[in-house]
């Protein structure tokens, strides 16, 4: 490539695979943050420095650096926690990090406000507790998501195997992270080879989720890689494979967008595998390293040309597709209360509102939940929409489970509206460095003002999908959300409308960079006529396209 390659680029190829000078930038007591490009190698070992943005300007007078504090982030396949580690997990968050929890749209967990000191014995802690945090961020296969409640079949089952199976292949094999955090021997000489990633990985972060029709509980379209299930009586049959989804985008730049995945064929689970590695390993190779922006695999797609990649991907991979089979989504929420398994074990889905929990008055999440891990004989599941399933629960234990989440306040999901147990928000402020707009701390006051409208129309119990994210990067998937804000400035977003309810199309802009006030005034006139119009168990979004609110049709995954 005659190009001049990114600078990130440079600094993965001098890392002695992901090594840098990471060791010695931890030592360093005179500062509490490390070196940029340092920075930009941890995030491979699932952690990132920030700094309190609350906080910046008051420092900054007092002559001080910033507020630096690291988050860290667990790889949990598919999201699945043991009490075991739920405690562990507890633990870290009080002793090492700002006394909350976090559940992220990744379905794996993240701790806020680490202390430089304190990083390596919270990752340590993760690694004894039989998790890792290696590969949660960086240009590298990340936390592979599956339907979260993957027990109400033999097929289910086996569909959360095989996320877990391509975590395990897929994941990066330096032993730097072992020298770094574990105290392993350290490497003499040459780096070792990594397999699939190279000396300088892949090009951008690469995303891998696996959905049970008819529940998109994933979002699939918008990962990279989407695998959908193909169940036929209670046996997993294979995947229909959906590529080149991908959430996020940069205000004001035409050339980057949200695009949502492509169906490209069925495999047979025999060939996943294979067919996943090749899909990666045509990434790595084919992927923009100039132009970071456009490093995504869709970017690969719409410039290589869909034919030309899948054309590659069945080369290397030794197999082709065969025909897409038949598939329907209705839903990409949660589930919530109680769902009895195939097994007759049972699963409570909690509504925790931005996936935080913390202990905050008479609302108890996280002591509530680690009084549940003490007792629970099951395991947890994380959720792409932030919430918690109490899974695998006997019959007989369901009465003492209700008790502690009720006392702990953690049974919100019986009174909660529509929207907001359908709600997701990003973190933002004040620690997320690219935010423009609040989101997380911003949900609460939004929708109860929302809500208010919805009231007025008698809509307070319909289900409406509400996305809210700080900058247009997509972390909380603001392109499938029946009602999106998209952060351009504080107080200011784009107003994004008429995603469909089952992950299945792209909103459109509605609104560009307005506040609060002409957000409320657009949504009103919306939710009058919605209320008058609607047809029999009509979603929002499917209204509103077919009202013709929006001036051009909005995007929708063609299989």
């Amino acid at each position: 490539m005659s190009e001049k390659l990114s600078d990130l680029e440079r600094i993965k190829a001098q890392s002695r695979q992901l090594r840098g000078t990471l060791v010695e930038g931890l030592a360093d007591p005179v500062t509490g943050a490390i070196s940029d490009d340092d920075n930009k190698l941890l995030k491979f070992h699932g952690s990132y420095l920030q700094d309190d943005r609350d906080q910046r300007d008051e420092r900054r007078r007092r002559k001080l650096e910033p507020a630096y504090a690291f988050m860290l982030r667990a790889r949990l396949p598919g999201g699945v926690v043991t009490p075991a580690q739920w405690l562990v997990f507890d633990t870290l968050a009080r002793e090492h990090a700002n006394g909350t929890l976090r559940i992220t749209t990744r379905q794996t967990f993240q701790w806020h406000g680490i202390l430089k000191g304190d990083l390596k014995p919270a990752i340590a802690a993760i690694h004894d507790a039989l998790a890792t945090s290696i590969a949660a961020c960086g240009d590298v296969v990340r936390n592979v998501v599956s339907t979260a409640n993957p027990v109400e079949s033999q097929g289910h089952a086996e569909a959360y195997a095989w996320a877990a199976r391509l975590s395990d292949d897929l994941a990066p094999t330096t032993r730097a992270y072992h020298e770094i955090w574990l105290d392993g021997e350290a490497l003499v000489g040459e780096p070792e080879p990594e397999p699939l990633y190279g000396r300088t990985y892949l090009p951008r972060k690469f995303k891998i989720g696996l959905a049970i029709p008819p529940l998109n509980d994933v979002d699939v379209f918008s990962q990279d890689l989407g695998l959908i299930a193909i169940v036929e009586e209670g046996q997993l049959r294979g995947f229909n494979v959906a590529i080149g989804g991908g959430m996020g985008a940069t205000h004001g730049d035409p050339s980057t967008y949200p695009r949502l995945g492509s169906v490209v064929g069925f495999v047979r689970p025999e060939q996943v595998s294979v067919v996943a590695e090749a899909v990666v390993s045509v990434q790595r190779d084919w992927g923009n390293r100039v132009e970071r922006k456009h490093a995504r695999l869709k970017y690969t797609l719409d410039h290589q040309g869909l034919d030309r990649f899948i054309a590659e991907v069945e080369r290397r991979a030794g197999t082709s597709f065969e025909p897409a089979r038949p598939f329907g989504f209705d839903h990409n929420g949660d589930r919530y209360g109680w769902v009895e398994g195939h097994d007759g074990r049972w699963h409570l889905t909690l509504h925790i509102e931005s996936g935080r929990l913390a202990d905050v008055g008479s609302q108890r999440w996280l002591s509530g939940l680690r009084e549940i891990a003490k007792v629970h004989a099951g395991d947890f599941r994380l959720t792409c929409n932030q919430n918690v399933i109490v899974a695998n629960v006997p019959a007989g234990e369901r009465a003492r489970i209700d008790t502690l989440v009720a006392e702990h306040g953690l049974d919100g999901y019986r009174r909660h509206s529509g929207i907001r147990r359908h709600a997701v928000a990003c973190v933002a402020l004040p620690t997320c460095g690219l935010a423009m707009a609040e989101a997380e701390r911003y949900l609460p006051d939004i929708v109860t003002r929302i809500e208010a409208l919805l009231d007025r129309h008698g809509l307070i119990d319909a289900p409406i999908l509400l996305r809210l994210s700080g900058c247009p990067n997509g972390c909380s998937r603001p392109y499938l959300g029946e009602i999106a804000l998209v952060g351009r400035a504080p107080g200011r977003y784009d107003l994004r409308l008429a995603a469909d309810f089952s992950g299945q199309r792209l909103n459109r802009t509605y609104r560009e960079n307005v506040d609060e006030s002409t957000i409320l005034a657009s949504l009103e006139p919306l939710f009058a006529a919605y209320a008058r119009e609607r047809k029999a168990a009509e979603h929002f979004g499917d209204w509103l396209l077919r009202s013709g609110v929006l001036d051009a049709p909005a995007l929708a995954v063609v299989a």
